[in-house]
């Protein structure tokens, strides 16, 4: 008997285990390996082999790309397969929870506080040392002391390393984890998912995961799933979320039609003249107020400051007053200052905005398959198979971990559509076209071989003969290459 160790497991096992257990939530290896045991649907699966949970975990771990890689050839499948067309896109987010407790996630003032309240404690340990009498109380004190001090050096550390990464908040566990409001105001730790959906047949195309909220998110998915599918011409839906003047600007200027559901007017009602009372006139530039002046600009560029954290805002705006607005009968009613005047900030990408809310209003109907085309999904995800927390830590194996979810899912929902037969049959002439590729390939280097290096050829069928251990027929290959 031999003693070399066992030889490995083909990475089609694995993945299916992952695909079988994820399709029915069951995401931790130990159950897996428990399921490749016991589950006799698993067991067919996996043709009776029964992997440990520490080969199940590694290979989750070590594959994080190829999950993603292996959706995306998925979906181009998919796409050759015309059941998606890529004409209409739906793009929403979801949120899970990281593998990084909320204590383990500071931010500046939460930094602050805790220092603040670690020298208030270490003063009054200092006060009670002063006045204790006996030996054992001050070298209890003593130690409470230098334990204050020991995580206030650990506080000062995370500080520092915060103000380093330039970033708003940082996680000791996880370091890409980000603090996030799951529902209702409830704030956990973990990951921001962006996907987006095809209109065809509701199938999920293209996934990331970035900041916190979905402001500037926009762009980036809509236009790698636009470069996915390969069309010149794509419409994205999304809620006011992602309502940014800068990511519609990207989306326009990558021939993407944005369909983002405008947000409310900043400003709040006081009584006094809305912004949507003035009336712009592009073609002068210019605006005209509720009395009929003209309010004008000098075509600065001007930015938004946030003189608290010391930023400028992300866009450029131009402003427009009239000097008619100090003599105004009716000033009382467009602003409060008796100082300063009206004045209207106009952003850089005012026209792209205004396009898109236009094409929302008057069409409303089509707006409204945003919902439907990607709300059930992110249901069936949390809901039925139990995708509320990731099991791993770091963006990649984040994003691997979705790569298997979203594989499943698309795998279930294709089914759904075409039918099991079809879905069958579609497979296999899949891979026998590969096949027949890769078989020419190599007879066609076979070929070359021979003329380069074979200068007398007598009776070409000894060559032939020669490699029929390792490949098929020699006759067959005869002809193959002639």
């Amino acid at each position: 008997m031999s003693g070399g160790r066992a030889p490995p497991y083909h990475p089609s096992i694995l993945l299916k285990l992952y695909l079988y257990g994820y399709r029915y939530g069951i995401r931790t290896t130990r159950k897996l390996e428990r399921e490749a045991r016991t589950n006799m649907e698993a067991m067919w699966l996996l043709s009776g082999l029964r992997p440990k949970y520490r080969t199940i975990a590694d290979f989750r771990k070590n594959h994080s790309k190829a999950f993603r890689e292996l959706f995306r050839r998925f979906v181009c499948l998919l796409r050759d397969w015309e059941l998606i067309d890529g004409e209409t896109v739906a793009i929403d987010s979801f949120k899970i929870r990281g593998n990084n407790s909320l204590k383990n996630n500071f931010n500046e003032k939460k930094l602050n506080h805790h220092l603040a309240y670690i020298d208030t404690q270490i003063s009054e340990y200092e006060a009670l040392l002063d006045a204790a009498d006996k030996k054992e109380d001050k070298k209890e004190i003593k130690e409470k002391i230098q334990e204050r001090k020991e995580k206030q050096t650990k506080y000062k550390k995370v500080k520092k390393d915060l103000e380093a990464s330039g970033e708003e908040q940082i996680s000791l566990t996880d370091p890409d984890a980000r603090a996030v409001i799951l529902q209702r105001n409830i704030v956990n730790v973990g990951y921001n998912i962006q996907a987006s959906s095809d209109s065809k047949h509701k199938f999920l195309v293209e996934y990331d995961t970035g900041t916190v909220n979905d402001t500037n998110a926009l762009a980036d998915i809509a236009i790698n799933t636009k470069e996915l599918l390969g069309v010149k011409q794509m419409n994205a839906l999304a809620d006011k979320g992602y309502h940014t003047g800068a990511e519609i600007h990207k989306c326009t200027e990558q021939g993407i039609t944005t369909y983002v559901s405008p947000k409310a007017p900043s400003t709040k009602d006081i009584g006094l003249y809305p912004i949507s009372s003035f009336t712009y006139d592009p073609k002068n530039d210019l605006y005209v107020c509720p009395q009929g002046h003209q309010m004008r600009t000098n075509n600065t560029l001007y930015r938004h400051s946030d003189k608290r954290k010391g930023k400028k805002g992300s866009f450029r705006f131009k402003r427009y007053t009239t000097p008619a607005c100090k003599t105004c009968t009716s000033r009382h009613l467009c602003t409060r200052s008796k100082t300063n005047v009206r004045y209207i900030d106009r952003s850089e990408y005012a026209e792209v905005v205004e396009a898109n809310a236009e094409r929302v209003h008057k069409n409303p109907e089509y707006y409204r398959q945003r919902q439907q085309v990607t709300e059930h999904m992110f249901g069936t995800l949390k809901r039925q198979r139990g995708f509320t927390h990731t099991l791993v830590r770091g963006k990649e194996n984040v994003l691997g971990e979705v790569g298997l979810m979203f594989i499943g899912y698309n795998l279930s929902r294709c089914i759904s559509v075409v039918g099991m037969e079809k879905f069958i049959k579609a497979l296999k002439e899949c891979c026998l076209v590969v096949f027949h590729i890769k078989i020419r390939l190599i007879l066609r280097q076979f070929r070359r071989f021979l003329e380069k290096n074979v200068k007398h050829l007598p009776d070409k069928m000894k060559y032939f003969y020669a490699v029929k251990p390792f490949l098929f027929n020699p006759k067959d290959l005869y002809l193959y290459v002639n």
